[in-house]
């Protein structure tokens, strides 16, 4: 039997590396200082900063009101770590416990905690996507490019994609007063996260606000001038837009290339953990020294059938850190499972949209509060006879109902009396997401299925 004094030494010393100096990165450290970890701890980051805030990038920073280099995420304490920043992890050796850095360094550890996030897609066809005045959104940098290239007053935007980041960089070049055309594969925008009965509603925001937005298409071609800067997009209706700037919004790929051949459970799905953010082998096999969180974690959830999940939350970043913290200095009786609703939000076009549980898991839709043509509303989401998520516009106050009914997995549709000006004999209806087998760049959550070491996944470009 291990002896009390044992796993004191091993919670409080010993070697921690965190290869990720993001959110989940930072909360992870702070979290195993406060629980008493006296150990080393090593943090590498392929970005020259230290963590910052992601969200303010698509909102405060384009607008002007807040420049990228203010966007430093704020310290709960001091992490007391040797920070390894501008060099990226390329290699995970399991046997020996190392780290390979791109400067041909390896860092050793007891104990490791994956946190590499995910970076934006680019245009796939390189030689456009080197087109000056082409841009993609995800870092501090491309950030703080982007905000001067908009405070220039470009004659026309082009945003390529309408999820959730595309949606939000429209609204804030209409705040601008900027000419905006959004080019969306899909029926609407945010199809894939919310589906086509709520998509039509953030349609109809859009183009109130001034956005030619285009459904239905896709951007096939990019053109540049003879100098090099891009200056239309062809799409595959037949049409041309022109455009001095072009942001290609076509959602995420998970940061785990470093870890091929590692033997690691870990593809383009992301890094397969239990509940308590352990990560497994390629075999299926859970590992006890390395541990994943944030949107490059998979884990199954009890409430949504075990599923692995993978979440590009920033909640989600935070409590996951949390409990790989916690989980990394425990023993196996204290350990926890990350069982954390998921939640998430987004401000366009003067509207709050917050979200809890999982609608893109979802077949029905029903609205209980509020009414779509008003743009202020609850939309509830149905899967399997049971509520599986809710969308609030303008209207969150609810979200914390919807949030319990998730959680004890009240039947769909809800079973209470009419409330607020739901019709009377409304019935839930189709919530319209697009074919799953079509790549999406939508949902904020992904289902992910069941097995550890699945890496049957491929991203063809839709043109």
């Amino acid at each position: 039997m291990i002896g009390d004094g044992f796993l004191e030494r091993f919670r409080r010393e010993g070697r921690i590396v965190v290869v990720g100096a993001s959110l989940a990165g930072l909360r992870a450290a702070e979290t195993l200082r406060d629980k008493g970890f006296a150990g080393s701890l090593t943090m590498i980051g392929d970005e020259p900063h230290e963590p910052y805030d992601r969200p303010p990038l698509s909102k405060q920073v384009l607008l002007g009101r807040a420049t990228a280099d203010r966007t430093a995420l704020p310290r709960r304490r001091p992490v007391d770590a040797t920070w390894r920043l501008g060099v990226p992890a390329t290699g995970l050796d399991m046997a020996a416990r190392r780290v390979r850095l791109g400067d041909g360094d390896e860092v050793p550890y007891d104990r490791l905690l994956i946190a590499t996030g995910v970076r934006a897609r680019p245009w796939p066809r390189e030689e456009e996507a080197e087109l000056d005045g082409v841009f993609v959104l995800r870092t501090r940098d491309d950030g703080a490019a982007l905000a001067r290239r908009l405070a220039e007053g470009p004659k026309r935007v082009l945003v390529i994609g309408a999820g959730f980041t595309g949606s939000e960089i429209a609204s804030a070049c209409r705040e601008r007063g900027l000419t905006v055309t959004v080019a969306e594969r899909g029926a609407s925008p945010l199809v894939g996260a919310l589906g086509g009965v709520v998509g039509a509603v953030a349609a109809e925001l859009q183009r109130e606000h001034g956005v030619d937005l285009r459904c239905g298409v896709m951007v096939t071609a990019l053109e540049g001038d003879a100098s090099g800067r891009v200056r239309a997009a062809h799409l595959s209706d037949g049409s041309t837009v022109e455009a001095e700037v072009v942001i290609v919004s076509l959602g995420a790929t998970r940061n785990t290339e470093w870890l091929a051949g590692s033997g690691l459970g870990a593809g383009p799905r992301g890094i397969a953990c239990d509940a308590g953010c352990r990560a497994f082998d390629f075999r299926g096999i859970v590992t006890d020294d390395i541990y994943a969180a944030g949107d490059v974690a998979r884990c199954p959830h009890p409430l949504f059938g075990y599923q692995f999940l993978s979440l590009e939350h920033w909640g989600n970043a935070v409590s996951q850190a949390g409990i790989a913290a916690h989980n990394m200095l425990s023993e196996s009786t204290d350990r926890l499972p990350h069982m954390e609703v998921p939640a998430f939000w987004s401000s366009q076009f003067g509207v709050n949209i917050k979200s809890v549980g999982v609608p893109s898991l979802g077949t029905e839709v029903l609205i209980t509060q509020g009414s779509l043509e008003e743009h202020r509303f609850i939309a509830v989401y149905g899967y399997q006879g049971r509520v599986i998520g809710a969308v609030a516009f303008d209207n969150a106050r609810w979200l914390p109902f919807y949030q319990e009914l998730i959680e004890r997995t009240a039947p769909f549709p809800p079973q209470f009396p009419t409330v607020d000006r739901r019709a009377e004999g409304q019935r839930p209806v189709d919530a319209g997401f697009p074919d799953p087998s079509v790549p999406s760049h939508g949902p904020t959550v992904t289902l992910s299925g069941y097995s550890p070491a699945d890496r049957r996944m491929t991203f063809t470009p839709a043109h």
